[in-house]
């Protein structure tokens, strides 16, 4: 009886850890409000239409995406969660709460310390954090979910668009009026100059904030012009370009450095090599874009688990 009790216990912690709903995830018992929110999987129609507003080529033709369940965090990754990750302040020893990942803290390189402050000023408590390289933000993934147990990595273009969109077909989240745009995002116009505090505007329709606006936001896909049109199939399920040079790779969401038609769901920027042109390291840094103080991420954890090698596929290296 007593055997038949803990296997009970063991079946209903693991159903419990994977019920789809939002979730708070802990690090080391500590809340640092690294929400994250359950999307649905689902169809949807990937780029803008020929006769959307300052639409760019790159982000077209409109082709159907199915994408997979998987969460995402309400908000912008924050100062407060990678200063942890680029510190090391917690005990790397401390338990973990989740099953799908089972990885030495200790083996996974962390960000070096910048040599100048990287919030330029802007903002630490409660700010998103900046300027990170897509390595930089890929190892804290890895790094976070080391700590936590449960598998977290950046999304896939698909995934963030997808979850941009929250069920809409139109130029923004909300709408395609540019004159909405300040209930929903810190841009060019509103930002005074610099980023601001995360979910402090409305969020969109399944409950994420900062999709647009505020801090640009990593992608995992390399960035090709015109990829929409050599690898898209009638419907494509979960793309990703996988990477395989440095640069250029796809940045999304536009920042508190863009015109309101750069917010656009579909808008896409590819990164660049300009973006460390004031960093005196030789080599330059591995883990930071100096001058890319509008630049940032966002986490997700895909609903399914992949095996280990797909879990190391996602975690770039390069």
């Amino acid at each position: 009886m007593k055997k038949f009790f803990l296997l009970l216990v063991i079946i209903t912690t693991n159903a419990q850890e994977k019920k789809f709903e939002n979730y708070n995830q802990k690090i080391a018992g500590n809340d640092y409000r690294l929400e994250m929110i359950a999307i649905p999987s689902g169809i949807f129609n990937m780029g803008s239409p020929n006769y959307e507003k300052n639409r760019l080529a790159d982000e077209g033709p409109v082709h159907k995406v199915k994408v997979d369940s998987f969460w995402i965090g309400k908000f912008e990754i924050t100062w407060d969660i990678f200063e942890l990750f680029m510190l090391r302040e917690i005990d790397s020893k401390k338990i973990v709460y989740g099953n799908e990942v089972k990885k030495d803290v200790d083996g996974i390189s962390g960000a070096t310390t910048p040599y100048v402050d990287m919030t330029f000023g802007m903002g630490l408590e409660g700010y998103p954090a900046i300027s990170m390289t897509q390595l930089s933000a890929s190892k804290f993934c890895e790094w976070l979910s080391a700590m936590t147990g449960n598998y977290y990595r950046l999304p896939t273009e698909a995934e963030w668009e997808y979850a941009c969109r929250s069920g809409s077909s139109t130029a923004y989240h909300y709408g395609d009026n540019p004159d909405e745009l300040d209930e929903y995002a810190w841009y060019e116009s509103n930002s005074d100059g610099k980023y601001q505090m995360v979910g402090k505007k409305k969020p969109n329709e399944w409950g994420i904030h900062d999709m647009h606006g505020n801090v640009a936001e990593w992608t995992l896909d390399q960035y090709n012009p015109k990829s929409y049109y050599s690898d898209i199939d009638k419907t494509s399920n979960n793309p990703y370009k996988v990477a395989t040079k440095l640069y250029p790779r796809v940045v999304r969401g536009g920042s508190w450095m863009n015109p309101n038609y750069r917010l656009r769901s579909s808008s896409r920027l590819p990164s660049n090599k300009s973006w460390k042109k004031q960093d005196p390291q030789i080599p330059k840094s591995l883990w930071w874009h100096t001058d890319a103080q509008f630049l940032g991420f966002r986490i997700v954890r895909p609903y399914k688990t992949p095996n280990d090698d797909e879990k190391e596929k996602y975690w770039i290296e390069k």
